[in-house]
């Protein structure tokens, strides 16, 4: 991560989503390729079309929009840190693709040098989620989009699987050492602020209403929920526990490190650990996890 970066959603998406280990950056990749893949599918890019990313982060969907388009289309990389689309401007540059890149600094919501009409195909990966005015940026992108235009869309369906049961934490059961836990979710609650209730405020069923709403002809949704028994934590399942306590699961959360810091003294800490480490690592909780694909045409 360049040590310049200052906003939290550089800093996340760059280094803190990853707890600061190149490996555990490699699996997230393997798990977010067939993501990206499925939301270009959705948006049926053709050559020639102008793509348009919303939140396009590090780059991850409008890189891999880039050869669909060809050499006559175009891609927007837009997003609400400058400094996560300076890295994408470097490695366009890189890739010899700046001609056909275009780099606009704006929220989901309003997009306002984006103007109307303009563009074939709006992506998004896990942006809405984040939008508290979740209408006003499906009204957004059926405003950019030309007629006949296309939206695809893949958001975490978080009301799936929180609130948890008062006994539990991360999927496992916490019933002995309830109290600590109690105080490590309000340090978390403190340290995250009010910023993380757009994470769990919707539902599939709100994300088909919102597209109907905005003036979408044709709206389709694929939900896929999964529950897992004798699993890991549901976002670290395949990381170490001296990992999965440095990453911090979203752009507005402090790592699980962080918050028992927060929270605990030391030897309070060392009590929570002792219960939860070995029903991490010996896979002793319930996953939950549900995600929607949209694709709709204007």
């Amino acid at each position: 991560m360049p040590d310049t970066v200052q906003d939290r959603w550089a800093a996340w998406v760059l280094d803190r989503r990853f707890g600061g280990e190149p490996e555990q950056a490699e699996r997230a990749m393997r798990h977010l390729g067939p993501v990206r893949d499925r939301v270009l599918e959705g948006a049926a890019v053709e050559e020639g079309d102008v793509v348009l990313d919303v939140g396009a982060g590090d780059g991850l969907i409008a890189f891999g929009a880039l050869p669909l388009v060809g050499e006559s289309g175009k891609v927007i990389f837009s997003d609400v840190s400058q400094e996560l689309l300076d890295v994408s401007r470097g490695l366009a540059r890189d890739l010899d693709a700046l001609d056909r890149c275009q780099f606009v600094l704006a929220r989901a919501e309003d997009l306002g040098h984006v103007v109307d009409a303009s563009v074939d195909v709006v992506t998004t990966r896990s942006v809405v989620i984040y939008v508290e005015e979740k209408q006003r940026a499906f009204d957004t992108f059926h405003r950019v989009l030309r007629p006949g235009g296309r939206l695809s869309m893949f958001e975490p369906i978080n009301s799936f699987t929180f609130p948890e049961a008062e006994h539990e934490y991360m999927g496992f059961d916490v019933t002995p050492i309830a109290g600590l836990v109690r105080r490590v979710k309000d340090a978390y609650n403190r340290l995250a602020g009010n910023g993380d209730a757009t994470l769990v405020d919707f539902n599939e069923g709100d994300l088909i209403a919102f597209a109907e709403r905005a003036g979408f002809r044709k709206v389709e949704l694929t939900y896929e929920a999964t529950v897992e028994h004798d699993a890991g934590a549901h976002w670290g399942n395949d990381v170490g526990w001296d990992t999965f306590v440095r990453v911090a699961p979203n752009p507005l959360a402090p790592s699980l490190a962080e918050t028992i810091d927060d929270a605990l003294t030391p030897h309070e800490a060392e009590r929570f650990v002792s219960h939860l480490r070995p029903l991490f690592e010996g896979k002793k909780g319930t996953s939950r996890s549900a995600v929607a694909y949209l694709r709709a045409v204007k």
